[in-house]
């Protein structure tokens, strides 16, 4: 029997494609229908910015926001010092103090897209971790939190369970994480009132950790909810491609190459891509995904635009809407490909087309680049390249160079000073 709720938070999240599963829905529901609800997510800084792999979840701090409630950004500057183990083969790479604030100062651009901050009720609120488990004492914490835990019962979740039934080892360090996530909810709700906790599923096993946590400390009842964890329509994990991570950031990927990774969608995922990732009306998403032939690609450019004004605006979104249409309709190059700029020095007599293609990111290697040449993949100006041995030189450069990988992937590359 499907529930139908009252608030329109869940309703949204019902409608579009957000809920995978809720510790209570009916009473996260009453609580949402009646009042503010501060609710979190946490992102460790493992990188200076979250790709589309996150965006989920960020999509969901924004309609948070927009139907009423209060959105609570946690970032794992303490958290990221430990690192998640959740259905990972092994460890995390350790990352020092000043990496941690560089990357999330780097993420902290990313959310000023999608949500309003300030000292409103319903204004967002940037928190970081490591202002409460950086100072907490190893004996207290164990006396007055550890004692709450099971040890059993956090071997049975399944994010711990898989990495022990493969016999792959699980540190002290890591397995520490859990009890960490779980004492935020308790913190978030002692400092801020936080009621709810969401995340991707595979989040779950730490979301009721800090549910029970907080039950059992405070005496009050708070929520979790979950997230399907996407796959594009060929299996492939969403926000990785084999060029590499979708950066939400414009410094870490231009949002030329985001709006293309979004018009690159393939015909099966534009409808429950346009619920998730735009704000179009239902309707609109289940019509435009239901289109068949060229028709479908006009709502693949709907689905670009959408999703880069959200994230860069909506310049940017029409300026690679246009180089879009001047590279693949007219044949041209243009202005807002990724570029590369070479200095006189560096081409010297000349440079190889393979490290051309290698240093404007179109290969990530010289083999790369050489199966790119040999499989007829390669074209400079439009035109294919068949010697892996090809040069070119400063005579070249006097204007722009186009570089192609495949039919989708450009690049520009100028002589600098």
């Amino acid at each position: 029997m499907t529930y139908h709720p009252k608030s329109e938070f869940l309703h949204v999240m019902q409608e579009r494609g957000f809920l995978a599963d809720c510790t209570d829905l009916q009473g996260l529901d009453e609580a949402m229908a009646v009042g503010i609800v501060p609710a979190y997510i946490g992102f460790d800084a493992t990188a200076r910015s979250l790709h589309v792999g996150s965006l989920i979840q960020i999509m969901m701090l924004r309609w948070l926001q927009k139907t009423g409630h209060k959105p609570l950004v946690l970032m794992g500057g303490g958290t990221t010092k430990v690192g998640d183990p959740s259905f990972r083969a092994d460890e995390r790479p350790l990352l020092t103090g000043p990496q941690i604030a560089d990357n999330i100062a780097g993420i902290k651009e990313v959310f000023r897209s999608y949500v309003t901050f300030g000292h409103g009720a319903t204004d967002a609120l940037m928190l970081d971790n490591a202002e409460w488990l950086d100072e907490l004492n190893y004996l207290e914490f164990l006396r007055d939190i550890g004692r709450h835990f099971s040890v059993n019962r956090m071997l049975a979740f399944e994010s711990v369970k898989s990495r022990i039934d493969r016999e792959q080892s699980l540190s002290f360090l890591e397995f520490n994480y859990m009890i960490l996530q779980a004492y935020d909810f308790l913190e978030l709700y002692r400092r801020y009132g936080c009621r709810l906790q969401m995340g991707g599923s595979d989040q779950w096993g730490n979301i009721v950790n800090g549910i029970d946590l907080t039950r059992r400390v405070a005496d009050h009842e708070v929520f979790g909810l979950t997230s399907p964890l996407l796959t594009t329509a060929d299996g492939k994990k969403m926000g990785k491609t084999a060029d590499g991570a979708i950066w939400l950031n414009a410094d870490m990927r231009s949002p030329y190459e985001f709006w293309q990774f979004w018009r690159n969608t393939a015909d099966a995922d534009v409808g429950r891509f346009l619920k998730l990732y735009t704000e179009l009306p239902v309707e609109e998403c289940a019509r435009l995904g239901a289109l068949s032939g060229a028709e479908i690609n006009a709502a693949k450019i709907r689905l670009a635009n959408e999703v880069t004004t959200l994230a860069h605006g909506a310049e940017a979104a029409a300026a690679a809407e246009a180089t879009a249409r001047e590279v693949f309709e007219k044949g041209g190059a243009g202005d807002d490909l990724p570029r590369l700029a070479l200095s006189a020095g560096e081409i010297g007599d000349g440079i190889s087309v393979v490290q051309l293609f290698v240093r404007s990111g179109l290969a990530k290697s010289g083999k790369d680049a050489k199966r790119l040449i040999a499989e007829g993949g390669a074209r400079l100006d439009d035109a294919p390249v068949t010697d892996a041995g090809q040069m070119v030189d400063a005579a070249r450069l006097a204007a722009p160079l186009k570089l192609s990988a495949g039919k989708k992937r450009h690049a520009l590359v100028t002589l600098g000073d």
